[in-house]
């Protein structure tokens, strides 16, 4: 960990920063619609501290909130979480080589820490940026859970503010660098369109899953006459 410390780019840093800060943002989100939703502070917290994914976590909220159980919302949150088994299998190698260490480090598997490494190609400096984003955002997350709870009903709807627009406006920042690619391109217009058509019929958080369809036009013939 100490040569991880010692190869943070300047920018990388900045960046992370940024993000986490935003990130921060939405937690505090998190945590006020949690108390308003009458879930108990220890709950919202813990699912901050050992879920940390902020889909499935606003998910288990919601689904609380409209009379769910405990079983519904758990369910809610796996299926939701489901993405992270193709975001292992793209970012492993950027994690660590230890077993130990890869497991702590699939903690901080979310959409961000992956865009934000894979962003950074492969080696050093992708290993470092997904240890510096990931840890920026764990702790910023939960910082922003626990203000939001304790802020309680104090913002009726943090929805007025702006805040549910950071999250995806911040993934898109990160991934804009790798759609200079045909088949990038190619995947995140199919995911989006599936995604979409998807969420009037399905429930939330589901058409996040339909989408990972798009992976299928990743590669088609074309792309070999463009790598030749």
């Amino acid at each position: 960990m100490r040569s991880l410390r010692r190869t943070i780019d300047r920018d990388d840093l900045k960046d992370a920063l940024a993000l986490a800060a935003a990130v921060g943002v939405v937690g505090a989100s998190f945590g006020a619609l949690a108390a308003a939703a009458g879930v108990p502070v220890l709950l919202a917290m813990s699912l901050s501290l050992l879920v940390f994914a902020g889909g499935a976590q606003f998910l288990v909220v919601a689904v609380v909130a409209a009379g769910g159980g405990a079983i519904a919302a758990l369910a809610a949150g796996l299926l939701l979480n489901v993405r992270h088994v193709p975001f292992g299998l793209a970012v492993g190698g950027n994690i660590a080589d230890r077993w130990p260490l890869r497991l702590l480090g699939t903690h901080l598997m979310v959409d961000e820490s992956v865009a934000f490494s894979r962003a950074r190609g492969s080696g050093r400096r992708a290993r470092t940026a997904y240890w510096l984003c990931g840890s920026l955002l764990f702790v910023f997350w939960n910082v922003g859970t626990v203000v939001g709870v304790l802020a309680g009903g104090a913002v009726p709807d943090p929805d007025t503010f702006g805040v549910d627009a950071a999250f995806p406006a911040a993934l898109l920042a990160l991934l804009l660098p790798s759609l200079r690619r045909a088949d990038a391109r190619r995947v995140g217009l199919a995911a989006a369109a599936l995604a979409l058509l998807a969420t009037p019929l399905l429930p939330p958080g589901v058409p996040v899953l339909v989408g990972l369809l798009g992976l299928v036009v990743a590669r088609l013939p074309g792309d070999r006459r463009e790598a030749a």
